[in-house]
């Protein structure tokens, strides 16, 4: 048998405004919520699981209290079926607890989608040759071995000059990503970022690339403080960037999410959800997690059911109390990582789902005190 087609036929581009603040994964819930609660066999999920349709690419900006952004939706469907579906997305009236109105600029042709693009960005790599050759960058100088040092940082020859910059942690993760062709890379040189990485950063498109170990998050929780990333990559979980081959860095830098969509390695989340349980035991209280386990909500445990049923984009859920068959569902049903509580009553265990308790045996254990 052939290859099914899975050429993207029709881009949907539309815009996004909501009163308050709402982050990306929010607004893709409300979009898969919106066309499945009305189409069914134009439910977006269920088109996505199929292949139908591609990655819904969600970028959105706040501010004074407004967020703002823009929604693409790959499609692979016929015409009026992809117009309907953009129909249907204009029916979102609400992100999470924000009132929110979608609008669809135009569906436009997927062939015709990649010739603007090739040609602005034509135009624009024209303008970066002209730029090399009348100026030199500022703050630039260069070292043995082709690197460079960009405002007091490690740097690979084309860091300075590039509109996006992977920022990695340590001298010989920059010479091995220099080894495998990637150049746009400059270190930060230790666990603390220097004061000169944020102003680099501005006007770029910045990526951090950083080991899938403790070390790493480390890392990030500080680069989090001071730099407005775009994106993160991670090695995968134990490995180091200076270790990695070339099809395993590229890889790695193709995976890349945003900040809202990034987690942290497995050890240190439980380590952290650890630290959580000792915090709330014997208060009888709930947290709702984010996607980097920090607080979202806290509510008494005896309203932890209807608060996890509001709740959009959570990635766990700490309480003291007994996880039970009902909670166990319904924190599967909303995609969360982990579910921790003193104890379970569990029949069966949910897919997709970590239970965590104080006795759970075999190397999953999150303990919650003494």
């Amino acid at each position: 048998m052939g290859r099914k087609n899975r050429r993207t036929k029709y881009l949907i581009m539309a815009s996004i405004r909501a009163d308050g603040v709402v982050h990306e994964p929010d607004v893709v819930d409300a979009l898969f919520n919106a066309t499945g609660g009305i189409l069914e066999d134009l439910d977006l999920r269920g088109l996505r699981r199929n292949g139908k349709i591609g990655r819904v690419e969600v970028d959105v900006r706040t501010g004074e209290g407004v967020s703002k952004g823009s929604i693409s939706v790959p499609s692979r469907l016929g015409k009026e079926r992809t117009a309907m579906i953009a129909a249907a997305m204009e029916t979102v009236g609400q992100v999470g607890s924000c009132e929110a109105e979608v609008k669809v600029g135009r569906i436009q042709d997927a062939k015709e989608a990649k010739r603007e693009f090739i040609r602005k960005r034509a135009g624009e790599l024209v303008e970066e040759i002209e730029k090399k050759r009348e100026t030199p960058s500022p703050g630039r100088t260069v070292t043995e071995g082709g690197l460079e040092k960009l405002g007091g940082v490690l740097a690979g020859p084309t860091a300075s000059e590039s509109d996006a910059v992977i920022i990695v942690q340590n001298r010989s993760e920059v010479i091995n990503l220099l080894s495998h062709g990637i150049k746009n890379v400059m270190a930060i040189g230790g666990s603390e970022v220097p004061p000169t990485i944020p102003k680099i950063c501005e006007g770029r498109t910045s990526t951090a690339f950083l080991d899938g170990d403790k070390g790493g998050d480390l890392v990030l929780k500080e680069l989090f403080k001071v730099v407005d990333l775009d994106y993160v990559a991670r090695a995968p979980e134990g490995e180091k960037v200076e270790n990695l081959s070339e099809k395993e860095a590229r890889k790695a830098l193709k995976s890349k999410v945003s900040p809202y969509e990034c987690s942290f390695s497995r050890d240190y989340e439980l380590g952290k959800l650890a630290e959580i349980m000792g915090e709330l035991r014997g208060s009888l209280k709930a947290r709702i997690l984010d996607r980097r386990l920090n607080k979202a909500k806290e509510t008494l445990v005896r309203n932890l059911l209807r608060e996890l049923s509001d709740s959009r984009g959570a990635r766990a859920v700490a309480f003291d109390g007994i996880i039970t068959q009902r909670l166990a569902e319904l924190a599967s049903e909303k995609g969360l990582k982990y579910l921790v509580g003193v104890r379970e009553r569990l029949a069966r265990e949910p897919e997709g789902i970590e239970i965590l308790t104080k006795r759970n045996a075999e190397g999953r254990q999150v303990e919650a005190g003494d």
